[in-house]
């Protein structure tokens, strides 16, 4: 198993306090250091990269929810939070975990042996985002087609359609679209979802797993055919 590199967020210095003491009876978490609120986590989560957050929900200025739409990389998250109203929002997210405040040994030992057996599964790079009211953590790995939408880019995976405010430009440049295809100006298409190809006038016509069928143009064809080895 390998060191799983933690940061916990809190504004409340006794409830971070805690989980730190907590956490030191787990000498496979490396603790990289705290936050007080979404700003200062931001910064450091894109400085250190951690595994996994404890994260509280309700904190001065931005909430723990806006904190996580606004990272490009998503570690795996456990909420930590006095207000148990939250708790269906988060595991509509499907966090981790959630922890109730005061944090008790034994939930604490749950969510930690939750962390270890998700993230030795490396399940991949995931995004958060909310849409209609609802949020969603979505693994990168189970979209399967990206449609521009304006200003948006339309993510379908799972049956579901949500729109995440960015543009395909940028999602080709993200590291964790690598398996993602540009078949035309506004079409990404994940290449593992890839069921068959066949020629279609000067280009190619794929059909992915989940039905849908997408034309590609002949100069992506060729760099089509070069990336999957037709």
């Amino acid at each position: 198993m390998k060191n799983i590199r933690t940061l916990i967020i809190d504004d409340e210095r006794g409830a971070r306090q805690e989980l730190v003491r907590m956490l030191k009876s787990y000498p496979q978490f490396t603790l990289l250091g705290e936050a007080v609120n979404a700003d200062e986590a931001e910064q450091l989560i894109g400085l250190l990269k951690p595994d996994l957050i404890f994260l509280d929900i309700q904190m001065p200025g931005r909430s723990g929810f806006d904190l996580l739409e606004n990272l490009i990389q998503v570690p795996q998250v456990v909420f930590v939070t006095a207000f148990d109203h939250y708790a269906v929002q988060a595991f509509e997210v499907s966090a981790m975990d959630y922890l109730m405040k005061p944090v008790r040994e034994e939930r604490f030992k749950n969510a930690i042996d939750k962390a270890i057996e998700k993230i030795g599964s490396n399940e991949g790079a995931a995004i958060f985002l909310k849409d209609r009211g609802k949020h969603y953590f979505i693994k990168w790995k189970d979209v399967y087609l990206i449609e521009s939408v304006e200003n948006y880019a339309r993510l379908f995976f799972g049956g579901e359609q949500v729109l995440l405010k960015t543009s395909l430009n940028k999602l080709e440049e993200n590291p964790d679209c690598q398996r993602f295809f540009r078949a035309s100006r506004s079409i990404l298409f994940n290449i593992d979802y890839i069921k068959s190809v066949e020629k279609d006038g000067d280009g190619m016509l794929a059909e992915l797993k989940t039905g849908e069928r997408i034309r590609i143009s002949e100069r992506q064809a060729v760099k089509l055919r070069s990336l999957i080895k037709i």
